[in-house]
């Protein structure tokens, strides 16, 4: 038996090689090969995947085995995986449950714990610089790859689109977003999944604590602890859960728009995946190198939350995956719990690829030749008023919308981007994740606070 599992990853890596062949000389028309056939290889991948990923126990690999065969559920039974969105919603609803009292917990045991309320007010303009640096470096990325690719030169505009019911959004102003950010009623923001009101709520309620006398502030910290110890029990309970959400929402996905919806608009698609890999590589890889982020150790530990993200296509539900890694990692608690939530709001890197690239999309098929410096307009206000969005499926969409009919463009190319949106949230609200995981190691090691030896020996579950 010993020698099977041993000729196993072999056995494995044969399959998937053939069925992508056959798949590719199928497409191309190179070869004519049954439909039955290149089922029985794909089913027959998927299962010697579902038997690796029950070797390995890991919750990752479960994870991304379940993606594929959702995918595969998906095109071949299309009817049946309409109906599995509600199997991915009930994991959503979980994970929401789990947010406000996860970051109220971590955060007052983090400020009224150490009492440092000046290591606080530190890492919050640490992090502020941090996030608006790298989100700006995001926007010229985006503008750059859609004024090179120009995806949307060419696009040919139906004469009646249909106008899916879209609210649209006026853009904030400054003193809407700063009204924003402080809670009028506590129950309201956990009800809306306001993350920075729960996060400002907890930071000053964390201060008073640390404030208060001994006799008083002792009982309330061991509640805190308590509570966060439980909430995070609560959260691997959760995940077990992850991989059968992640099958249904990816199937659910293909089966509702089928694999055919990835050649429409292809360029588009191609030129928004290409600026991500580009940001990664060329912005959140160097800043790893400087701050002497452990690269390796880093992907594995951001592989599971940035793969519920991508599923999902929502960053709320990694945010408890999230946590646990990036502590798990090496990093502080209460950096964590700070810097994570923070970013929600602050540091939506993919996010601002996406819109500034978008926005200019929308120009390009309408035939519009914009000057640079309005495009820096567009994309400036689009980044403030996309603060906030992150746990919102899609969210950038309105967000878009309510932005173009404010400077004037027409609305038609937005509801052209709608046919592939999911596929494009997918890829952003996964490097929201990445990005904002980066940023709290990179807060830990200016703090002096971050721990190689655990980074370095980081093993997912």
């Amino acid at each position: 038996m010993q020698k099977v599992w041993k000729l196993f990853p072999y056995l494995l890596l044969s399959a998937i090689s053939i069925a992508l062949v056959l798949i590719v000389l199928k497409a191309n028309n190179i070869l004519e090969i049954s439909s039955a056939i290149l089922l029985i290889f794909r089913v027959l991948t998927v299962v010697l995947l579902f038997i690796h990923a029950y070797r390995k126990r890991s919750l990752t690999t479960w994870i991304l085995v379940s993606m594929i065969a959702g995918a595969e559920f998906g095109y071949d039974i299309p009817e049946a995986a309409k109906k599995l969105q509600v199997l991915s919603d009930i994991f959503l609803r979980m994970i929401k449950t789990i947010i406000a009292p996860l970051l109220f917990s971590t955060l007052v045991v983090g400020i009224a714990g150490h009492a440092n309320i000046k290591q606080i007010g530190r890492m919050g303009w640490k992090s502020l610089l941090y996030f608006e640096i790298v989100s700006t470096l995001a926007l010229f990325i985006g503008l750059l790859a859609i004024n090179v690719g120009k995806a949307g030169v060419g696009v040919v505009l139906p004469p009646n689109p249909e106008s899916p019911a879209i609210a649209a959004v006026k853009a904030q102003s400054a003193s809407d977003f700063i009204l924003h950010i402080f809670p009028e009623n506590i129950a309201k923001s956990i009800f809306e999944g306001q993350i920075l009101q729960i996060v400002i709520f907890s930071i000053i309620f964390g201060i008073a604590v640390a404030l208060v006398k001994e006799k008083y502030r002792t009982p309330m910290i061991r509640f805190s602890e308590s509570l966060a110890e439980v909430m995070f029990k609560f959260t691997n309970i959760v995940m077990y859960y992850a991989p059968v959400a992640v099958f249904a929402a990816i199937a659910y996905t293909v089966g509702h728009m089928g694999l055919d919806i990835l050649y429409n608009l292809f360029k588009l698609l191609a030129t928004l995946y290409v600026a991500l890999v580009v940001f990664l590589g060329f912005v959140l890889l160097p800043v790893a190198l400087i701050f002497r982020i452990p690269v390796r150790p880093f992907i594995k530990a951001v592989s599971e939350p940035a793969s519920i993200a991508f599923a999902t296509s929502n960053s709320e539900s990694a945010l408890p995956s999230a946590m646990k890694s990036m502590e798990k990692f090496g990093i502080p608690r209460k950096i964590v719990a700070f810097v994570i939530p923070t970013g929600y709001s602050f540091n939506l890197d993919g996010t601002t690829l996406y819109l500034s690239l978008a926005s200019i999309f929308v120009a390009q098929a309408a035939g519009i030749d914009l000057p640079i410096e309005k495009q820096i307009v567009i994309c400036f206000t689009l980044m403030l008023t996309s603060k906030g969005v992150a746990g919102v499926s899609r969210a950038a969409l309105v967000i878009l919308l309510g932005t173009v009919v404010s400077f004037g463009l027409p609305v038609e190319p937005v509801f052209i981007i709608l046919g592939i949106d999911v596929l494009m949230d997918m890829a952003r609200t996964s490097v929201n994740v990445i990005g904002n995981c980066l940023a709290t190691a990179v807060i830990a090691r200016s703090e002096n606070e971050f721990d190689d030896v655990a980074a370095r020996n980081f093993k997912p579950e």
